[in-house]
């Protein structure tokens, strides 16, 4: 069974007010993130992977010793982490859940310090990567960076936050201000329901 392209869980301008243009949405989930899916599939087809999951072609195809992942790695990949940021962004005023907030504050000693290890993990990621929040296999929170398509599915984490800072995703709004956007990432577009729901 072939993969598909989610639709996005809300219209293409839906986060517009809130920093992520229609434009953006428009090249970044209907052009980026559909390559992905046609090109993960042409690469599973034939293959071992064939007819497995996402995650079960992400963990048996990555190579911790090397930076240069393969092709069904990378697309496979790739699809999983923007079926995962696409919801963890909305539209609406998302306060976060109280037992978030407490795990959080627990892990990093206030949200503060969490939004400002987020940030700079992900203005710290050299070239194409991720920053992440990440709930790891002992059960605390972590802030961790991945590059290029790498995400915590590799090593046994869960993610609960994950924003990409490939340059697609921010350079029509932000243009080289991968700060901002990173900043407004965490204050304006994301669904913090979400991220506890995950936990």
């Amino acid at each position: 069974m072939a993969f598909e392209l989610p639709d996005l869980p809300y219209a293409h301008d839906a986060l517009a007010s809130k920093g992520m243009s229609a434009e953006t949405l428009e090249y970044h989930h209907d052009l980026h993130h559909n390559a992905y899916v046609t090109n993960g599939n042409k690469a599973i087809e034939g293959t071992e992977w064939a007819g497995k999951s996402l995650e079960e072609i992400i963990k048996g195809t990555y190579d911790a010793s090397a930076v240069a992942q393969n092709g069904i790695f990378n697309n496979i990949s790739q699809l999983w982490n923007h079926n995962q940021f696409w919801e963890m962004m909305g539209p609406g005023d998302s306060a976060m859940p109280g037992e978030l907030e407490k795990a959080i504050t627990e892990s990093f000693g206030s949200v503060d310090k969490f939004k400002d290890d987020f940030k700079a993990a992900g203005a710290g990621q050299f070239g194409s990567g991720w920053a992440w929040l990440v709930k790891d296999s002992d059960g605390s929170l972590k802030v961790t960076k991945t590059e290029n398509g790498v995400n915590p599915v590799c090593f046994g984490q869960t993610a609960l936050l994950g924003c990409d800072v490939w340059e697609h995703s921010y350079y029509i709004d932000f243009r080289n201000k991968r700060p901002d956007y990173l900043s407004n990432f965490l204050d304006n577009l994301v669904n913090w329901e979400n991220v506890a729901s995950r936990m």
